[in-house]
C-alpha cells in the first residue's frame, strides 16, 4: 500500500512554521524549474464598506506571504494568486480589488512581480470532471504547471468540512457553482465537490489553521485560535487529516468518502504517514451543523424563544451560495419582527427540492429555483415569491412585509454594515488580531 505523507506543525513564527510544514513532506521537491505556479487562497467573502471577522473564514495573509516567499527563494518567478470573491452584483469588480489590496496581495505583486487575478475577469474553460459532471474552470490554473492550494481549516454547514478539495470550488464559474447544488440525489453537492481535484496539475495543499472555524464557512460561525498548519502533496490526504483535526471522522464527510472510494483509498488514515505533531495532541471538536427543532421547521434558538406561526425549513445542500447569503438575513428579519404574537401560519421554502405543506396560509418561495419549482403547487393558498438569482434585498424586504413580517427598516438599509455585528463576539480578545491578514 502506498503511504502518503502529511505534516502537522504548530504555527509559531512567520516563514519558519510554513517552511517547516512544507519541508517535512518535501512539498516543493517535485516542482519543475521555471514552473508556472498558481496559488489559490480562500477569500470566501469580502466587504469593502466595513470591517468584519476574517478569522477562520479567510486564508491568513501570513500563510500566503510565506509560501510566495518560499517559491521565490526556490527561483520560481511565474506565480499567480487567483481567487473569485462572491459578490451580490456580478458586475462588481471593486470588492475583489479592495480585498486583494487590503490583504496585501498587491504588495506581494510589487515585491515579487507576481500576478494577482480576480478569476471572474479571466477566461474559463469547459472541463469534464467525470462523464456526468462538467464545469467551467479557471484557465490560468488549468494551464499552470503546479497548484498551491491554501484553504482554511474549517467546518461547513452543508459539506461538513471545507478544506483543500472544497477550496477548488472557488475556481469555477458562477453558473457552475450554482449547478453544483444539484437536486439530483445521485449527483448532488457532495458528489460534485468530490470531483473538483480530478483535472488539477500537481498540487501542494496547506491547510491554514492559525484560526479554525466552527459552523462555517462564513462569519456567523465561531472562530478559534489554534495555530495549526497541515501540508501534503496529496490533496485528499491533507483533507482526511484536516477533518480529524476538527474532531470529525472523515468517514462522516460525504465528499471525502466519495473521493476516497474513487481512488480506492481508506478514510481511516491507515495509508497516511503523519510527520511532525500528532492529531491526538492538536485535535479540537468543532460543530458543523445548525440545529433545528420541530421536525426541522425552525432553528433551535427560535424554538426556544417561543416563536410561533411560521415554518422555516432547515436549509439543504441544494441551496447555493447566493441564496445562502440571504438565509441569515431573512432569519434575522423574522426574529426582529416577532413581538410575541404568532405569525400568520407562514412557510418559507429555499433550495431546489422543498415543497409546500398543505394548510399553510402564506408560502414564501425564496429564489428563482423555488419559484420555478413550486409557483403552481396546489398546496399554496397565498404565494409570495422572492424571485431572482440571487434575489435583491429590497425584494426580500417587500415580500416579508407582504407576509406580515415587519422587520425594522434599518436592517435592510444597513446591510453593508451588518458584518459589524459579528465582530462583537471577538471584541477584547487579543488572540484575534488583524495582523495575520497583513503582509510584513
Amino acid at each position: 500500500m502506498t503511504n502518503y505523507s502529511v505534516s502537522i506543525v504548530k504555527y509559531e513564527k512567520p516563514h519558519e512554521s510554513v517552511q517547516k510544514a512544507v519541508n517535512l513532506i518535501d512539498g516543493l521537491g517535485n516542482i519543475p524549474e521555471k514552473a508556472k505556479v498558481f496559488v489559490k487562497p480562500n477569500v470566501v467573502y469580502w466587504n469593502r464598506h466595513c470591517d468584519f471577522p476574517k478569522w477562520g473564514m479567510i486564508t491568513t495573509s501570513r500563510v500566503v506571504e510565506d509560501i510566495i516567499t518560499m517559491l521565490h527563494d526556490k527561483g520560481i518567478t511565474d506565480i499567480t494568486i487567483g481567487e473569485g470573491v462572491i459578490v451580490e452584483d456580478q458586475k462588481d469588480t471593486e470588492t475583489a480589488e479592495d480585498a486583494f489590496e487590503k490583504l496585501g496581495y498587491f504588495d506581494l505583486k510589487d515585491r515579487f512581480g507576481i500576478k494577482v487575478y480576480n478569476i471572474f475577469e479571466r477566461p474559463f474553460e469547459k472541463v469534464n470532471l467525470t462523464d456526468e459532471v462538467s464545469v467551467r474552470m479557471n484557465s490560468d490554473m488549468l494551464k499552470s504547471d503546479y497548484l498551491v492550494d491554501l484553504p482554511v481549516l474549517k467546518t461547513h454547514a452543508q459539506c461538513v468540512v471545507s478544506l483543500g478539495i472544497k477550496n477548488l470550488k472557488g475556481l469555477i464559474s458562477i453558473a457552475s457553482r450554482k449547478k453544483f447544488h444539484s437536486a439530483d440525489p445521485e449527483f448532488d453537492l457532495h458528489y460534485n465537490v468530490a470531483q473538483l481535484a480530478n483535472k488539477i496539475p500537481p498540487c501542494l495543499t496547506i491547510l491554514d489553521g492559525i484560526y479554525t472555524l466552527e459552523r462555517g464557512p462564513a462569519m456567523d460561525g465561531k472562530a478559534h485560535r489554534n495555530n495549526i498548519l497541515v501540508a501534503s502533496n496529496d490533496i485528499l490526504s491533507a483533507d482526511l487529516v484536516g477533518s480529524n483535526l476538527l474532531g470529525i471522522d472523515a468517514s462522516a464527510v460525504p465528499y471525502l468518502v466519495h473521493t476516497a472510494n474513487d481512488h480506492n483509498r481508506p478514510t481511516d488514515l491507515s495509508d497516511i504517514e503523519i510527520k511532525g505533531a500528532s492529531i491526538e495532541d492538536l485535535s479540537m471538536p468543532h460543530e458543523w451543523d445548525y440545529i433545528y427543532k420541530q421536525n426541522d421547521t425552525l432553528p433551535l434558538p427560535y424554538a426556544k424563544a417561543g416563536i410561533e406561526g411560521i415554518k422555516y425549513h432547515k436549509y439543504d445542500e441544494t441551496m447555493c451560495t447566493f441564496c445562502s447569503f440571504y438565509n441569515g438575513i431573512i432569519l434575522t428579519a423574522i426574529k426582529s419582527a416577532y413581538k410575541g404574537k404568532p405569525f400568520d401560519n407562514i412557510e418559507v421554502l429555499t433550495g431546489k427540492v422543498m415543497e409546500p405543506t398543505e394548510g399553510m396560509n402564506k408560502t414564501i418561495l425564496v429564489g428563482q429555483c423555488q419559484y420555478a419549482k413550486n409557483r403552481d403547487h396546489p398546496n399554496i393558498n397565498e404565494l409570495i415569491a422572492i424571485k431572482g438569482c440571487p434575489p435583491s434585498a429590497d425584494d426580500i424586504k417587500q415580500s416579508l412585509r407582504k407576509a406580515g413580517i415587519r422587520a425594522p427598516t434599518y436592517l435592510f438599509k444597513n446591510l453593508d454594515n451588518a458584518p459589524l455585528l459579528f465582530l462583537q463576539k471577538y471584541k477584547g480578545k487579543e488572540e484575534f488580531s488583524e495582523e495575520f491578514f497583513q503582509v510584513a
